[in-house]
């Protein structure tokens, strides 16, 4: 139940970050958080946000 839990809240902040790409708001913002809540459950997730933490150091 937390899992699925975890995946909603995940999946829907990405979403909603989606949307606030092309409209305005903090999209880029929302879609990292919505990846942090999933890497909390899911090593894929946490796999992609290594990769971006990475990324970011790099800049």
């Amino acid at each position: 139940m937390k899992k699925l839990l975890i995946a909603v809240i995940g999946f829907l902040l990405i979403f909603i970050g989606i949307l606030l790409l092309v409209l305005p708001g903090p999209g880029i913002l929302l879609i990292i958080l919505g990846l942090l809540v999933l890497a909390t459950e899911f090593t894929w997730a946490k796999t992609i946000y290594d990769k971006f933490k990475k990324w970011l150091k790099k800049k």
